[in-house]
């Protein structure tokens, strides 16, 4: 599916429409992955990126991509150490 918005020229001109793409990809990718919309994965796929690039951006943009406490997370583990 595509969506068309209507941009500024002098944006898409100065930024280019390849990177303007991209950026607002990246951007709705974050946002869905952020308020749970979507799994990693799917976000990643969104974005157009792969599983560990996305990862990265969303430790740039301080998005927690576990979102475990520490206790959580260690109990979830030590699950894993018995089986």
């Amino acid at each position: 599916m595509q969506v068309a918005i209507d941009l500024p020229n002098d944006l898409v001109a100065f930024q280019g429409a390849t990177d303007t793409r991209q950026e607002l990809r990246t951007a709705y990718a974050l946002w869905l992955f952020q308020r749970e919309r979507v799994t990693l994965a799917k976000a990643a796929e969104v974005a157009g990126v792969s599983l560990y690039e996305f990862m990265g951006l969303c430790k740039m943009n301080q998005i927690p991509v576990i979102d475990m406490s520490r206790d959580e997370l260690m109990a979830e583990l030590a699950g894993f150490e018995k089986a």
